[in-house]
């Protein structure tokens, strides 16, 4: 499994997050791959997650999910892969001693580049469909809460997210239409 650190706008590594991308092996039969392993992850991460939930949905094209996230004590890691179609998927650290604090990420991933994103406690997570329909996977580090969710507004001004909108806007659930922005949930954010 080799691995890659994800830089924002200006170029600087952020701390925390990092790519996957597991090695495939393909023949007449179609392919394998290791899509996960404690050990080799938790070697690589230098620390010890313990994932307690899978999540799995399926959306279709146009389709904006997020930008959630939970502090603590139910903050939660996330292990993000697209199984069928593509995605833009977004990170927003929220980690206010961070020197990205406020600054944004975001990377494809489909069902093509098998590539796999981890996004640490601390920051909130959305995605964009990009195709027809997309099924996402992902693992996390603690139980959902609903006491400890917060969603950020997917398009608040502060941190102007580049989402690759095809229309003006995208189909949204009510719920995440109605994300707070960074300034007014700042005093919340502890993980």
């Amino acid at each position: 499994m080799k691995s890659y650190y994800l830089k924002n706008i200006k170029g600087e590594n952020f701390k925390g997050p990092l790519m996957f991308v597991s090695e495939i092996f393909q023949d007449e039969r179609g392919f394998f791959t290791e899509s996960w392993n404690k050990r080799n992850f938790n070697n690589l991460l230098s620390q010890d997650i313990n994932f307690v939930q899978d999540n799995h949905s399926l959306s279709t094209f146009n389709v904006l999910r997020g930008l959630h996230f939970q502090v603590a004590p139910h903050s939660q890691g996330k292990l993000i892969r697209c199984l069928q179609g593509e995605i833009y998927d977004v990170g927003v650290d929220l980690r206010i001693n961070s020197s990205t604090f406020g600054n944004w990420f975001g990377v494809t991933l489909s069902s093509t580049n098998r590539k796999q994103l981890w996004l640490p406690s601390g920051f909130a997570h959305g995605f964009l469909t990009m195709s027809s329909e997309a099924e996402v996977m992902y693992k996390v580090s603690d139980y959902w809460d609903q006491d400890a969710e917060i969603t950020l507004r997917w398009n608040d001004p502060t941190i102007s997210i580049k989402w690759p909108l095809i229309s003006d806007l995208p189909i949204i659930s009510s719920k995440d239409n109605d994300g707070k922005c960074l300034d007014e949930i700042h005093d919340l954010l502890y993980f």
